[in-house]
């Protein structure tokens, strides 16, 4: 079916049958959620040529009722240039500081963790400067749901200093940006968004 998004709509699937067992009583209705997310995970393994399995087991692993992931990620920048890490994951490519958001702190308190985490620095949050849906920005599939939140930081602190996360840390131009970013994190033209951001104060990007 040519424009459909199938990935959305498993993803869809999965969020319904999540949602679906963690309220529906004993019954029938459990049973056909439960037969929701199988049919959910065996779609998501044959489009990404996974394994079903495995597919199911994350699936599972899921409840409550279903909502997007939440990622942060730090603009941070010194003397004009932006701060990129080398994640030791993902082939060691560069990326922006920030991951998952932990329960118990804000978005901006994690960024703040995440920069002196992942690069050494102590910052401060300044504003954000965009909230993406993961998908709809381009990124490549993932079988859950999440929305990327970008934040300038301003430097208060520290010193340049790899992690157990990360093999090095280095700031780059604007037209200096290394070409094996990390795609699952941050996409290049979210990085020129953040020079954008720096030079002067614009509203936030969203989809």
């Amino acid at each position: 079916m040519s424009g459909f998004d199938w990935l959305a709509a498993i993803r869809a699937c999965q969020a319904i049958a999540q949602t679906g067992l963690t309220f529906a009583p004993p019954g029938y209705d459990r049973e056909r959620y439960e037969a929701l997310e199988t049919l959910a995970a065996g779609m998501m393994a044959a489009i990404g040529d996974g394994d079903p399995a495995m597919v199911a087991g994350l699936f599972a692993g899921q409840s409550g009722y279903a909502t997007p992931k939440l990622d942060v990620r730090g603009a941070v920048f010194r003397d004009g240039k932006i701060l990129l890490v080398r994640e030791t994951a993902d082939g060691g490519r560069w990326t922006l500081p920030g991951g998952w958001c932990d329960v118990g702190l804000s978005p901006a308190e994690n960024v703040v963790k995440e920069v002196f985490e992942e690069a050494g620095f102590h910052v401060r949050a300044e504003r954000l400067v965009a909230a993406l849906d993961r998908h709809r920005a381009g990124h490549h599939p993932q079988p859950f749901g999440a929305c990327k939140l970008f934040f300038l930081c301003e430097i208060t602190g520290g010193s340049a200093t790899p992690s157990a996360e990360t093999s090095e840390v280095a700031f780059f131009a604007e037209d200096e940006i290394p070409a094996d970013l990390s795609l699952d994190r941050v996409l290049p033209g979210q990085i020129r968004r953040m020079f954008a951001h720096r030079r002067q104060v614009l509203p936030p990007d969203f989809n």
